[in-house]
This record gives structure tokens, C-alpha cells and sequence, in this order.
């Protein structure tokens, strides 16, 4: 009795194994799933463009505004490697206070404008992605996609899947 329970259990087993795979093979084929490379979304569209090139003419600006306060810290260290032996201590520990203390200021400047370039790029990035969300699902909705993944997460996808051109297009003519 043992033995007939186990063949029977087996073999309704293998019936709802077959059942699943079968219907799970339907949905696969009957649903339509696509990817975006969002990079290229926003490298390419106008708006993605403009913003970037905000955000990197603000990048030229600080790194300027740094160049000759790192010009000076790196004269210092090497004045300090070149005639340190020479020094009595009290101009070695005046020395490396001084570059201690610019030392320190440039890494303040570099971090407020760390924070400066990151409030510039939610300035002008998020609203773009907040309408690229619109535009992926409308664009996934007329398409009949049920699903829309980003390209960096799926290991292979077919270009027929990839949606990015679309989405280009729909926000280069909503974000005019």
C-alpha cells in the first residue's frame, strides 16, 4: 500500500509539474516584454543633452576655480620635501600646519561642490526621468509590453525588444 501511494503521488506530481510548465510556457508566449538602455535615452535626447552639457560646462567652472589652490598645496609639499632637512622645527611645524590648514580648505571646496553638483543634476535630471517614467509606460501600453526592464539588469535581450529609440523619440517631442 506504501509503495502504491508513492507511484501514485509521483505520478500526480508530474502531472501538475507538466500543468505548470505548459501554462507557464503559454504566458511566456503570449506576453511581450522589452527593455531601455536608459544611458543612451538620455545621452541621446535633447533634453538629456542639454542638461548634460550644464552639468559638465558647472564641472569646468569648479575645477578651475580649484586648479590653483592644487597648484599651491603641490608647491608647498614639494618646498617642504626640497628644504624640510634644512628647517629648525619650528618652520617644519609651521610649514605643515600651513599645508594641513590648505590642505583641508581645498578638500571643504571640493566637497561643497560635490554637493553643488549634485543638487544641479536633480535639478535638471530628475524632471527629465520623471517624464521618461510617462513615456515608458505609454509607449509600453500602445506597444502591448507587459513588462519594460532596464537594459543593464538583462544579461541578452534582441534589439526587436528594446525600446529605447522609441521613448528617444516621445520625449524629444515632449520636452521641447
Amino acid at each position: 500500500m506504501n509503495i502504491g501511494n508513492r507511484v501514485v503521488g509521483c505520478i500526480g506530481s508530474l502531472l501538475i509539474m507538466a500543468a505548470v510548465l505548459g501554462n507557464g510556457q503559454v504566458w511566456a508566449a503570449e506576453t511581450k516584454i522589452g527593455v531601455i538602455d536608459m544611458k543612451k535615452v538620455l545621452s541621446t535626447s535633447t533634453s538629456g543633452q542639454k542638461a548634460q552639457e550644464i552639468i559638465e560646462q558647472k564641472m569646468k567652472t569648479l575645477q578651475g576655480s580649484f586648479k590653483t589652490e592644487e597648484n599651491d598645496l603641490i608647491a608647498l609639499q614639494k618646498e617642504i620635501e626640497k628644504k624640510s632637512s634644512a628647517w629648525s622645527d619650528t618652520v617644519k611645524r609651521e610649514k605643515a600646519t600651513a599645508f594641513q590648514k590648505k590642505r583641508s580648505e581645498l578638500g571643504a571646496k571640493q566637497e561643497e561642490a560635490n554637493v553643488e553638483m549634485k543638487k544641479l543634476r536633480e535639478q535638471h535630471v530628475n524632471p527629465i526621468l520623471k517624464k521618461l517614467e510617462e513615456i515608458v509606460e505609454k509607449v509600453a501600453k500602445s506597444e502591448g509590453y507587459a513588462l519594460v526592464l532596464p537594459r543593464n539588469v538583462v544579461l541578452y535581450a534582441t534589439d526587436t525588444v528594446d525600446i529605447s529609440d522609441k521613448v528617444t523619440s516621445e520625449l524629444n517631442k515632449v520636452m521641447k
